[in-house]
């Protein structure tokens, strides 16, 4: 993995986190317990900080970053984004999967228990309401998170990776 330093930031990062060996994280980033940023994912920190909490899965190809001197990016607890996702200048909220593919723009905020489907483009200044599933392109509402999603995807896959981290310690 490379930590770089950058503008007199360094990444910092809590307890029990998996950084695969190709893995990037740069400048002023801080990331919680049991996270894990998978291979060739870049996490740069370097325009705008980065705050990522717990059990936080940045799963392969991943990039997030941010604008300078505009859009930072906040991501909750139980977050699971998937491969080759782009997370840009952004808030994603507590317990939220991020499908594989998916772009997330500058000054959007996706509510708590929600689901943004793969391949899904979230144009700058999207707003998701708390459990609702989005999709398409630009991606739009089309239906409620209910309890087989909430359960069967989201916790699902944020406890995976968890578990998956651990097979590389």
């Amino acid at each position: 993995m490379l930590i770089k330093s950058v503008r007199g930031f360094t990444p910092k990062y809590g307890k029990n986190c998996f950084f695969a060996e190709n893995s990037t994280l740069i400048g002023d980033l801080i990331m919680g317990d049991d996270c894990s940023v998978w291979y060739q994912a870049v996490v740069r920190g370097d325009v705008n900080s980065i705050r990522i909490g717990n059990r936080v899965n940045i799963q392969d190809g991943t990039v997030i970053h941010g604008t300078f001197e505009k859009s930072a990016t906040i991501i909750g607890n139980d977050v699971s984004i998937g491969h080759n996702a782009i997370v840009h200048g952004c808030t994603i909220n507590d317990r939220v999967l991020v499908g594989m593919g998916c772009i997330i723009m500058d000054e959007s905020v996706v509510g708590s228990n929600s689901i943004i489907a793969a391949g899904s483009v979230l144009p700058k200044n999207t707003v998701v309401p708390d459990g609702s599933v989005f999709a398409g392109i630009p991606a739009k509402k089309i239906k409620e998170v209910g309890p087989e999603l909430q359960k069967g995807e989201i916790e699902r896959i944020a406890s995976n990776y968890v578990h998956y981290a651990s097979w590389f310690k």
